[in-house]
């Protein structure tokens, strides 16, 4: 008996020092749960047009943020988006709304897209600075986005042929101005697609008779290598040059949201992020990079 009794006290110290170790483990999680708020890393990939921005705005986050990390990384709207659905980042930056059909296949995977419009953007449309022409409609913008006019002599210019330069079919900006400009008629076959928004600044800056896009933050920094047009909404209309207080007053034609996407609502060291971004900090940020602030 006096063994049995010895067995049992030894039990219910080995049990009581098992709970205790539990307390113990357990005070010792919260103590790291703690300490690990406002720090950890945010992932953010998509738009090209965006990139300058969301990146200009990562700096600033880490700079009062020590703890927290923040990688973007481009694309374009269509690479961030597919991104998100697979789970491959924790923002989407996107210059375009989602497709239905994306929201289909977000669906399927138990994706539940949130957006949040950060900013507003412009597309400048550019050519070569020695390229006479200064203006353009909508109209004669899609028939040289379509293929129907192909020399600058049919818009009123030179005796020269036109060299379309457009960005890439997984760009945000492709899409925008494909809807907008084009009323969703397919690119001519003769357009140069290009990686990035820089390759199509470059390229208008090289070549005199090349016609491209580009985000007006963009259109800003390269004023030395390219020239921006005017965009007439119809051919008896004013040309209206894209800048910040046109895309706020809406008279320039090709203007459009800027977004952030999560899967679900935005938490923890995400929403901070998106917070900032909309912040008056961040909206300052957002003029002071060429952008349109939104609040």
């Amino acid at each position: 008996m006096k063994y049995g009794n010895v067995k049992k006290s030894a039990r219910l110290i080995i049990m009581l020092f098992a709970v205790m170790c539990m307390m113990l483990l357990s005070a010792c999680g919260g103590g790291e749960e703690q300490a690990e708020e406002g720090t950890g890393s945010i992932t953010i990939k998509g738009s090209d047009t965006m990139v300058h921005l969301v990146s200009s705005w990562a700096e600033q986050f880490m700079n009062a943020n020590a703890e927290i990390e923040v990688s973007v990384t481009g694309g374009g709207s269509g690479t961030g988006i597919a991104a998100l659905l697979n789970g491959t980042t924790d923002i989407c930056a996107a210059s375009r709304e989602i497709k239905p059909k994306e929201m289909e296949l977000a669906d399927q995977k138990g994706i539940e897209p949130v957006e949040y419009t950060v900013a507003l953007d412009g597309i400048a449309v550019c050519v070569h600075p020695e390229n006479p022409i200064s203006e353009l409609s909508l109209e004669q913008l899609k028939k040289i986005y379509t293929g129907a006019y192909t020399n600058w002599s049919q818009v009123d210019g030179p005796d020269q042929p036109i060299l379309v330069l457009s960005r890439e079919s997984s760009s945000g900006t492709y899409v925008f101005f494909q809807e907008h400009v084009l009323e969703k008629e397919d690119y001519t076959d003769q357009a140069r697609l290009m990686p990035a928004t820089s390759s199509i600044i470059q390229s208008a800056s090289e070549d005199k008779w090349a016609i491209g896009y580009v985000g007006l933050g963009y259109a800003e920094e390269a004023t030395n290598k390219i020239k921006v047009i005017g965009v007439k909404e119809t051919a008896e209309s004013d040309a209206i040059f894209p800048s910040v207080e046109t895309v706020l007053d809406q008279t320039y034609s090709i203007a459009r949201p800027l977004h952030l996407y999560t899967n679900g609502e935005a938490s923890g060291i995400t929403l901070e992020f998106i917070n900032y971004c909309k912040s008056p900090e961040g909206q300052k940020i957002v003029k002071e990079t060429g952008y349109v602030p939104v609040s």
